[in-house]
């Protein structure tokens, strides 16, 4: 059985700690230096928890350190060294901040948008690991195919790049579902009516490529069209915003006729 503790109780390490522990992982501990963040995971997972980095236990055979990247050399550099298996889950943050530290080390990146109280199918997660060990890329490419079919090793270069274009796909894509429904709340509308037109913008993608399943004013660049709504918008950013979109969604369509 793998022994794992989890440095960090956010929303990746609660998603991903259910999700081991349902595979038959034992979770031994949660760190978090937010003593109701660590003692409700720990709770939920049957595991002792600690919010001083010098008490992690060493009794364990996987280190997965979940935390903000402005928080991770910190922390890392805090948990006692032992030979076990660290790993990081950033997106852009390379493995070398586990240099010096540990002699077993790597990235465990779900690429995925989390939350603590919404559930997650782990088993269509693609999960891309990365390490300077072949032995324990070996042992990460395991442990990962326990959760999922989607696994991939990948190097720092192009994992930080597959988190540029995840910022693209979900975080700005969300929102601009924030920013529509804050337009629709000025004029007493509910954001239920643009789930159906959010459903099948995402369900086209299974059938035709981003590119060819662009519409609206901005792929012909229909200035009335385009004018009107940006006189409409009152905030001067989220006048940039569609403008600067509209202009990109031309360009590229127009990258595809030649």
């Amino acid at each position: 059985m793998i022994r794992v503790v989890f440095v960090g109780a956010g929303n990746l390490a609660t998603q991903l700690s259910r999700a081991m522990l349902n595979v038959g992982m034992q979770i031994r501990q949660v760190y978090s230096h937010t003593k109701t963040s660590a003692e409700k995971l720990a709770a939920e997972l049957g595991c002792p928890f600690t919010t001083d980095p010098k008490e992690v236990t060493a009794e364990a055979d996987l280190y997965v350190f979940a935390l903000k990247d402005k928080f991770l050399a910190e922390i890392i550099a805090a948990v006692p060294a032992n030979d076990a298996l660290w790993v990081h889950t950033a997106g852009s943050m390379p493995i070398s901040l586990f240099e010096g530290k540990v002699k077993h080390y790597g990235s465990f990146y779900p690429l995925q948008t989390f939350s603590k109280k919404r559930k997650v199918d782990f088993s269509v997660i693609p999960i891309f690991v990365e390490s300077k060990d072949a032995k324990d890329e070996r042992s990460l490419l395991k442990i990962a195919k326990r959760l999922t079919d989607k696994v991939y090793p990948l190097s720092f270069e192009k994992r930080t790049k597959l988190h540029l274009a995840a910022v693209f796909a979900c975080n700005f894509v969300n929102h601009c579902y924030a920013l529509t429904q804050e337009m629709l709340q000025k004029e007493g509308v509910a954001f239920d009516v643009m789930l159906p037109l959010i459903e099948e913008t995402t369900n086209k993608l299974s059938e035709l490529s981003p590119k060819e399943a662009q519409t609206g004013p901005a792929i012909r660049y229909d200035e009335n069209v385009i004018n009107h709504h940006i006189d409409l918008i009152e905030e001067d950013l989220t006048k940039n915003i569609y403008r600067l979109m509209s202009q990109s969604i031309h360009q590229l369509a127009k990258k595809e006729v030649k």
